[in-house]
């Protein structure tokens, strides 16, 4: 019989996914690992690779389709299977899915394959009537970003469509009256319904703290070269992700989550930090599993690996499971601080804030010193505000003092 291949549960708080490209069609032979489909989260944008080799007997939602964590997606027909394989259908009620559609539609589908633009902004376009064939990207590589459908837009530079009957309104929003109009779609949907159901569900409060980020600056210098040899790109970020997991032993309910429903406190064994990253369509939650045992160069080099993937959507499932505390960093643009909203159900956050030279009182005396704050969301349900403070401040002496914990061995 066919295999049935459903929608995996991608990570914590997804239900559902959006169907954002199909990459295979039905006859097409498949080998076991290869990307079937593109889905799009409120964590990011991964690929579901195929748990089998064989031809795809049937493609089961459409592109731009919402289906619920476990729905049977595709059907693949296996060796040993029974009969040939079926032509692809859509559910009931359904239109086929856009990668089995024939002659012209094939032909125009794979013409815009060839456009450099990620799925969000090709549906930006989609929604604003814009053809990206007609735009110049001014993205990395030439590819089209968002700013570039708005402006295209704003000027009138709209696909050819098929006219609207007569009386009805035409399906994607225009520019008027001096305004553009973005229906809230794909992740930054997500990312929304899911900021607000954190907000609704946590009794969420933040602790702010000033760190000394000296120390590690001088300690960064003295091994910047041994960090590049070692192929890793050494950021205060980095050093952070590896003084953690120390902290977070000494203090278990900060890695931990809340099972609502069952009224339970979940304290972590592992310890699996989550890294906030931006990407053009919105905030990407990737993982770094197990990183009390990385080294720091080896987490240097696991942050960029992991950001690069999230941006370029190319972030496997497991990479997106598990977290069980999470650090999201503002840049070199900062700021002062800010409070993050807590990645639920986990019960705590860390906020990575601008770190700058100020003047600072050491001692008797005035001295410029690398300041920068640390900002610490908890779920006040689970963590009290003083377990919090001590928390966070156990965290800034070990980051003020670097050489006592990274002897040679703790670099790699």
């Amino acid at each position: 019989m066919a295999f049935e291949v459903k929608l995996p549960d991608i990570g914590e708080g997804v239900a559902e996914g959006e169907i954002v490209r199909w990459l295979v069609r039905a006859g097409d032979a498949v080998r076991e690992d290869q990307p079937l489909v593109e889905v799009m989260t409120d964590k990011a944008s991964v690929e579901i690779p195929s748990p089998r080799t064989g031809t795809i007997e049937a493609v089961l939602a459409d592109e731009g389709a919402i289906v619920p964590v476990g729905t049977v997606i595709v059907r693949i027909a296996v060796a040993g299977g029974a009969g040939a394989p079926a032509a692809a259908q859509a559910p009931p009620g359904h239109a086929p899915a856009a990668s089995g559609v024939p002659g012209g539609a094939a032909t125009a589908a794979s013409a815009a394959a060839g456009i450099e633009a990620t799925p969000a902004v090709r549906a930006l376009a989609k929604e604003l009537g814009v053809a990206l064939s007609a735009l110049q990207g001014t993205g990395p590589g030439g590819r089209i970003v968002a700013d570039d459908v708005r402006r295209a837009a704003g000027a009138g530079a709209v696909a050819t469509a098929a006219p609207s009957a007569p009386g009805t309104a035409p399906a994607a929003a225009a520019p008027t009256g001096g305004e553009t109009r973005v229906p809230l779609r794909g992740l930054r949907r997500r990312i929304a319904e899911h900021m607000r159901r954190s907000l609704s569900t946590a009794a969420q409060f933040t602790f702010v703290a000033e760190c000394d980020f000296t120390p590690i600056v001088e300690h960064r210098e003295a091994v910047r070269a041994q960090a590049e040899r070692a192929g890793a790109r050494l950021t205060y970020l980095a050093y952070v992700f590896r003084a953690l997991p120390d902290v977070l032993r000494r203090y278990p309910v900060l890695n931990a989550s809340l099972d609502d429903e069952a009224q339970e406190i979940v304290l972590k064994h592992d310890i699996h930090l989550g890294c906030a990253t931006a990407t053009e369509e919105g905030l990407t939650v990737p993982i770094l599993h197990h990183a009390d045992r990385l080294g720091l160069f080896a987490i240097a080099r696991e942050i960029d690996r992991l950001a690069l993937a999230a941006r370029h959507h190319r972030l496997q499932v497991s990479e997106l499971q598990g977290g069980t505390f999470t650090v999201t960093s503002t840049g070199a643009r900062g700021g002062v601080l800010a409070t993050p909203i807590l990645h639920h159900p986990q019960v705590a956050i860390l906020g990575v804030h601008a770190i700058t030279r100020k003047p600072a009182v050491v001692g008797d005396a005035i001295a410029i010193r690398e300041l920068g704050n640390l900002s610490l969301s908890l779920d006040h349900r689970v963590v009290d505000g003083a377990v919090g403070a001590d928390f966070l401040y156990a965290l800034i002496e070990r980051l003020q003092t670097p050489a006592s914990w990274l002897g040679d061995g703790d670099l790699q």
